[in-house]
């Protein structure tokens, strides 16, 4: 449960920082960022993967690029089903969620302790 909770914030936070830098990303309040963060971790917990898997020829064909667009078509699909999330267009949504991907892996990146793999001798 801590560590859902913990993803969930890092996930709104990371949604914020992006709202304040990309143009075409606005937000009408704190409630509907985490109310977003939540539906955006719930579509890519459960609907990205089948996705992938449909598309999976297209994104062999473009040697993988095409996992941005699925991703933008998810933030923009989270903006158009939240109330106060406001996404411009599939392309402001593609650099949404490539910034949002980066922000919450440089997050994760500092929030959680590196693990060592000691060898015993």
């Amino acid at each position: 449960m801590k560590q859902f909770i913990l993803n969930w914030a890092i996930m709104t936070i990371a949604i914020l920082v992006v709202a304040h830098f990309v143009e075409g990303i606005h937000y009408n309040s704190l409630e509907s960022l985490v109310v977003a963060s939540l539906v955006f971790g719930i579509l890519n917990l459960l609907i990205r993967p089948i996705l992938i898997i449909l598309t999976l020829p297209l994104t062999l064909v473009t040697f993988g690029l095409f996992i941005f667009v699925l991703n933008g078509i998810l933030f923009y699909f989270v903006g158009a089903l939240v109330e106060g999330i406001y996404v411009d267009s599939l392309m402001t949504a593609v650099w949404g969620a490539l910034f949002v991907s980066i922000v919450s892996w440089l997050l994760n990146k500092m929030t959680r302790p590196e693990k060592h793999i000691s060898s015993k001798r």
